[in-house]
């Protein structure tokens, strides 16, 4: 399943819609503003939270948490000990399985794998449109929301840690 996201500049909140490759929306990114930590939730077309995703407080490293209800999904920080820049670890809820990120994070054209696994590929290279990347989900039994959670995280801390964010 392929999803096109169509990020918004200078947007408030950072609020924009992910369309599935039909071109119908299929998530909201709903940035919360104006809060002491960096905080977004995930929503379908219908408005109903999904996914909700915000910063760790009080970490060494900085950390984002993916959460859906009470229940903690991921968490996703970067790599340590890695010769790559743009390299991040997604622990998942079980403790036992990790996701690995990697690729030009910056540059919108990264992976995530499980175990040498790919199960979806970040890119711009399909689309023509300024501010808008691919979002293409390999495995049939992936999550997407999760995906698409893991995505918007690295994103933001890759830009927070090269000081493109606030």
């Amino acid at each position: 399943m392929r999803y096109e996201v169509r990020e918004k500049l200078f947007a408030i909140g950072e609020d924009y819609w992910i369309e599935d490759e039909t071109g119908r929306k299929a998530f909201l990114v709903d940035g919360k503003a104006m809060r002491l930590r960096d905080t977004f939730e995930l929503k379908g077309p219908d408005g109903r939270v999904l996914i909700d995703i915000h910063q760790k407080m009080f970490a060494i490293r900085d950390t984002m948490i993916i959460e859906r209800g009470d229940e903690e999904l991921a968490r996703i920080r970067r790599k340590r000990l890695s010769l790559l820049r743009n390299h991040y670890r997604v622990q998942l809820a079980d403790g036992s399985t990790e996701l690995d990120v990697s690729g030009k994070i910056l540059d919108r054209e990264f992976a995530i794998e499980y175990e040498g696994e790919l199960l979806a590929e970040i890119s711009r290279r399909w689309l023509r449109v300024r501010d808008t990347y691919g979002v293409n989900v390999i495995r049939e039994d992936a999550d997407p929301a999760l995906i698409i959670a893991v995505a918007v995280c690295v994103i933001h801390l890759a830009e927070k840690e090269r000081g493109v964010v606030d």
